[in-house]
């Protein structure tokens, strides 16, 4: 019987990750899509591709497979092709895990919009003796293109697929590879929502309509902008933001002094973050704590200005 388990937010929270590569698949022909270039289609303001690269934030390696091209993350990505070009998801994988040398691979299509380094970082939480992690979607599919996978006996079935079909992994379709493997499958809302991915244009849109919900889009708009401007929290740890106390500052600046001081607070924050070294949530409570004095100002007679004193 297959081992299953459902995984969660504190799944593997007190795990150490393993040191791993990553292998993104960014070529095919992208037919149901007429032919354009998925990697490159936008959701949530960044490209499918830039999305999966940012939650590899944690990859000592990552190669891509497909035609080389500018990316918006600002870590060195590693470029490979299959052989032939056009070869298929196999002979894709087996192109970039040539280049890959950590003992775990996590292994990617490029049209996962839904994936983040901490829904990556439970699927690496790899049981002893499985071969890997495999999550299956909310129709009970396995998916092996969101998957995490033990180098060495990914490497041993793709070379004896190989050689079983004439020494080529051309044209062979993915799904003759899990059924070789000692596979650990996941299942839940994470793991469904990590293997969310996009094939056709219903896809994208409501990939793009799902990101603009209420709960994320905060969170969504954020990552897309900190990606805009090359900021990487993961180099720049004073810009890993306490968004609920800027939310706040700009809030009181609002309530507290005239609406459009909340933009130009929120300016002022990170202007004093990157000028001075102060934390942002540290300058975001100073200045609520200004804004609730600046509001009580008018209410104040002689009495309560020398208590303030």
């Amino acid at each position: 019987m297959t081992p299953t388990s459902a995984i969660s937010a504190t799944t593997s929270a007190a795990s150490a990750i393993p040191a791993f590569d990553a292998v993104v698949l960014a070529g095919g022909a992208a037919r149901r899509l007429g032919g354009v270039d998925k990697p490159g289609v936008r959701v949530g303001g960044r490209s499918l591709l830039d999305r999966v690269l940012a939650a590899c934030a944690e990859a000592d390696r990552v190669v891509v497979v497909g035609p080389e091209r500018e990316t918006g993350v600002g870590r060195p990505v590693v470029w490979a092709r299959e052989e032939p070009p056009g070869g298929g998801p196999l002979a894709a994988l087996e192109a970039g895990l040539r280049r890959t040398e950590r003992p775990v691979v996590a292994v990617l299509a490029a049209d996962l919009p839904f994936l983040t380094a901490g829904s990556l970082r439970l699927l690496l939480d790899v049981p002893p003796g499985a071969d890997g992690v495999l999550p299956r979607d909310g129709a009970g599919r396995d998916q092996p293109l969101t998957a995490v996978y033990r180098a060495e006996p990914l490497r041993r079935e793709l070379a004896a697929l190989a050689a079983e079909h004439g020494g080529t992994l051309a044209g062979l379709p993915v799904r003759l590879l899990p059924r070789r493997l000692g596979l650990h499958r996941a299942v839940g809302a994470i793991a469904e929502r990590a293997a969310l991915d996009c094939d056709t244009w219903e896809d994208i849109a409501a990939a793009r309509a799902r990101i603009r919900d209420h709960g994320s889009v905060l969170d969504e708009w954020i990552a897309a902008a900190r990606a805009e401007l090359g900021i990487d929290p993961a180099t720049d740890p004073a810009l890993d933001m306490d968004i609920k106390a800027l939310l706040d500052a700009a809030r009181d600046a609002a309530h507290g002094v005239a609406r459009p001081a909340a933009p130009l607070t929120t300016f002022l924050i990170g202007y004093a973050a990157a000028r001075h070294g102060l934390a942002p949530a540290d300058a975001a409570r100073r200045i609520s704590a200004l804004a609730e004095r600046w509001s009580r100002e008018p209410e104040q007679g002689p009495r309560q200005e020398k208590a303030a004193e």
